[in-house]
């Protein structure tokens, strides 16, 4: 981990499709180097639907000279199909995964084996022992299926206790949010490193999407000054990210380890925030 002068830095991709696509990334990845993150993440999609895609993507972006840390959720997957990840990922040297539950894909209806994150997490450490860098996510708004803010935590604190290293955030725009959540895994005696991750905020229809999709909030203030720009699409984008700089600023002045930026395969924006950091 770098120094509190430089905090560590990651990205998050996804496997693109076609070749287009997939020149197009690298490109991407190329432009985002010189910020010289600590690692890049490759999104996963459970049930098959993508899992060959992240296997290429990552080694593409460790051909290019990237640590490359693959997302494995375990729905839908059993046991020897994540052993033979597992396998396949030490041989080509990789050292970091996130280990996630994962969603059940459309019109699945086997669970697979492992049912928690926290089950995955331990079977990792069965398997490969100390070896890969394991990280997993946490919900600073607490997880959107969470049945109450105390099980959500309890859920953290025992994806902890299973073997993970560190872990990476959904994305929010209240700092607040971060700090208790903190605040709150320390009281259980969980002092693991916690990265905020950053969404650029670049467009209001794809923000609100994602965002009732995973549980993340967008402020009141913060929609109805994003609503405002109507057709102004630069505007929008000058104003959102002006925004999420100085999330990031205030993150890093309360203790943030690092960031963790979601780029959806794009540099323009998340560039904007390293240079303005």
């Amino acid at each position: 981990m770098a120094s509190r002068d430089r905090r560590a830095i990651s990205f998050e991709f996804f496997p693109p499709r076609g070749e287009e696509g997939r020149e197009k990334l690298m490109e991407v990845a190329k432009k985002l180097q010189q910020c010289q993150p600590e690692y890049v993440s490759v999104t996963f999609g459970a049930g098959g639907s993508t899992q060959q895609g992240t296997l290429e993507t990552v080694l593409d972006l460790m051909r290019s000279g990237f640590a490359v840390a693959p997302h494995l959720s375990c729905i839908g997957s059993t046991r020897s199909s994540i052993t033979a990840l597992l396998d396949q990922y030490r041989q080509a040297g990789v050292q970091r995964i996130v280990a996630l539950r994962g969603d059940m894909p459309s019109g699945m209806r086997d669970a697979g084996d492992l049912h928690y994150a926290n089950e995955l997490v331990a079977f990792i450490r069965q398997h490969s022992g100390d070896y890969f860098h394991i990280e997993v996510a946490a919900y600073p708004e607490f997880h959107p299926q969470a049945t109450s803010a105390t099980a959500d935590l309890d859920n953290f604190a025992r994806k902890v206790a299973a073997g993970a290293n560190s872990a990476i955030t959904q994305y929010f725009y209240n700092v607040d949010a971060y700090s208790r959540f903190i605040e709150a895994i320390a009281a259980r005696g969980v002092t693991l490193p916690v990265i905020p991750g950053v969404m650029p905020i670049t467009n209001l229809t794809n923000l609100a999407r994602f965002s009732a999709m995973c549980g993340a909030e967008i402020p009141r203030w913060l929609r109805l000054r994003l609503e405002a720009f109507g057709g102004d699409a630069e505007g929008l984008r000058e104003f959102g990210l002006e925004v999420t700089a100085k999330l990031c600023q205030q993150l890093l002045q309360a203790g943030a380890p690092g960031l963790h930026f979601y780029t959806m395969n794009q540099s323009a924006a998340t560039l904007r925030l390293w240079q303005s950091l």
